[in-house]
């Protein structure tokens, strides 16, 4: 639909009209096959993961996986992302350093976005699965309706691509409403362009959410998510709404060193790419080892996403020294680094982990507290690495349940302060590498010159999500 000669058109219009409800029709006939598919990869990634990490350092005797076995696992990781991201179309997919932005990937590309995201996922590097799910979302989608006449609108495409990725990633983060925030977010929708495409992400959303829980319960299988044991309800104060100044500009900082260290990282990948995996998956395997070695503790506190160790540290976090809570900041947030420019996966879970991980440090302050802690912490480390405030506070509140409602207003303050003092810090130092991430000089004896012609219709549509001037009708 285009605008008139009077000005844009009506979103009343647009809603009534039965192009639009063509679109609602298909973004929820394609939100549960969608989520089979995104649960069957999750499940796939949850039994690697088990085989990997439990089964076979029982099998060697290992109680709990020891540094040698760390540090060869996710050596080995850094190696098949590497092969996938030299040798298959579409390097890999996103490059998590770039946020989880991208739009849908091209139908080629999508074995080689999956099996890296699998290898990175399911051998230990410190990325989470939000990203591969919003590709995997949005590129079934364009695969879906390429053939049809919702296929031949741009602005349909993209808005059915964007209903794909909420319908994926909805379960992860633990309620659907998150996702389709969080596509609006990255969209960048603005006026009466949400409502048209906050619609279809909500529909596609909820009946991806409610297959999720569905399968989950049937198979038994317990697919990564994002969840917290509850917390203690705590009133807000004044000492703890002063604190959240200092706490969130803290977070934002120590965001800037993964997110630089990153963008070195892509660098580097993008000029000796096998190699370059190698050597991050063996630095990142190497931090884990570390902490074990010198705080006694488990590798994989370090290692992976940190959706799983989120529950042992909120659940008990009197139970962390205050020596094991700095050198786990230190080692996963290095290790953090190093994953977000080599591997292939989401910057979110991480984020969440280390800000949570950060709360827990700062909790003792007079006048804090660990819910007040724990709220400033995350929403704070998770807004300056994704930029996306609204996302942020929204699952972060959603996360903490009750205790999360009582925070409500140190959320909002911190993830304020952490999105301007994140974007300042930008301005002022500039990412080193960034020219490099975006626009990598690939070595071309990474690209083999038998690559399969492309076919133009594995491109999607570019454009944005349905404007005021372009809409589907």
């Amino acid at each position: 639909m285009t605008a008139t000669a009077d000005g844009p058109a009506d979103p009343a219009r647009v809603l009534a009209g039965r192009g639009y409800h063509v679109l609602l029709l298909a973004a929820a006939a394609l939100g549960a096959p969608v989520a089979l598919v995104a649960f069957g990869f999750l499940a796939l990634v949850t039994v690697l993961e088990d085989a990997v990490w439990e089964t076979l350092p029982h099998a060697l005797g290992q109680q709990e996986p020891s540094a040698w076995y760390a540090v060869l696992v996710v050596g080995v990781a850094g190696l098949l992302v590497g092969l996938v991201v030299a040798r298959l179309p579409g390097r890999g997919g996103h490059i998590p350093v770039e946020g989880l932005g991208g739009g849908p990937p091209r139908i080629v590309d999508l074995p080689g976005l999956l099996l890296a995201a699998l290898a990175s996922l399911a051998l230990g590097t410190v990325v989470g699965p939000e990203a591969p799910l919003t590709a995997l979302g949005g590129g079934l989608v364009v695969l879906a309706v390429r053939r049809t006449p919702l296929g031949r609108s741009p602005s349909g495409t993209t808005v059915l691509a964007a209903a794909g990725s909420a319908a994926a990633l909805g379960p992860v983060f633990g309620n659907p409403l998150i996702a389709a925030i969080l596509m609006l977010e990255i969209v960048g929708l603005s006026g009466s362009g949400v409502l048209l495409v906050l619609l279809p992400c909500l529909l596609s959303a909820g009946i991806g959410g409610l297959l999720f829980t569905g399968l989950g319960s049937w198979t038994g299988i317990a697919v990564p998510s994002l969840t917290i044991p509850g917390l203690p309800a705590a009133a807000v104060s004044w000492p703890a709404l002063l604190w959240t100044v200092p706490i969130a500009v803290l977070a934002a900082l120590a965001a800037q060193l993964p997110r630089r260290l990153g963008r070195r990282s892509a660098a580097l990948t993008a000029r000796s790419t096998i190699l370059a995996t190698t050597v991050a998956g063996l630095v990142v395997g190497g931090c884990g080892a570390a902490y074990h070695l010198l705080t006694g503790r488990s590798v994989l506190e370090v290692l992976q996403s940190g959706e799983k160790a989120l529950v042992a540290l909120v659940g008990a976090p009197h139970a962390w020294p205050i020596v094991a809570l700095v050198l786990l900041l230190a080692a996963k947030g290095l290790a953090y680094g190093v994953s977000l420019g080599a591997f292939r996966g989401g910057p979110t879970f991480p984020a969440v982990f280390l800000g949570a991980a950060l709360g827990v440090l700062v909790s003792p302050l007079p006048g804090l507290g660990t819910t007040a802690g724990i709220a400033i912490g995350m929403t704070a480390a998770t807004t300056a690495v994704l930029r996306l405030p609204v996302t942020s506070v929204i699952l972060v509140v959603l996360l903490l349940g009750a205790g999360g409602t009582d925070q409500v207003p140190v959320i909002m303050v911190a993830a304020a302060i952490a999105m301007v003092t994140a974007v300042v810090l930008d301005g002022r130092r500039p990412d080193p590498g960034k020219d490099s991430a975006d626009h990598p000089a690939e070595d071309p004896a990474d690209h083999p010159a038998d690559h399969p012609a492309e076919d133009p219709a594995d491109h999607p549509a570019e454009g944005t999500a349905a404007g005021p001037d372009d809409r589907p009708s």
